[in-house]
């Protein structure tokens, strides 16, 4: 499935992704591939991802923001990142 995760100033990631674990407003939730849609706001916390064909999941901080689950693409809008 496609991830893109978008702040204000730039694109902080966009690529394939095995799974994206967010940190959303009711709590952590995972997305896989074929997830049904959803549309959900995000609290502080990490999304952690891991990118198709590695063994290592990626890290970002965010403050909060909000989630859109359609057709395995995963759009995430932030405000305040940081690492990766």
């Amino acid at each position: 499935m496609n991830l893109d995760i978008i702040t204000p100033e730039k694109e902080v990631f966009s690529g394939e992704v095995e799974s994206v674990t967010l940190p959303g407003s009711k709590g952590m939730f995972q997305v896989l591939n074929n997830h049904a849609a959803l549309v959900s706001s995000l609290d502080e916390g990490d999304i952690k991802y891991r990118v198709s064909g590695e063994s290592q999941d990626q890290k970002i901080r965010i403050e909060s923001g909000f989630v859109e689950v359609l057709n395995n693409k995963v759009t995430v809008l932030v405000e305040g990142t940081t690492g990766q």
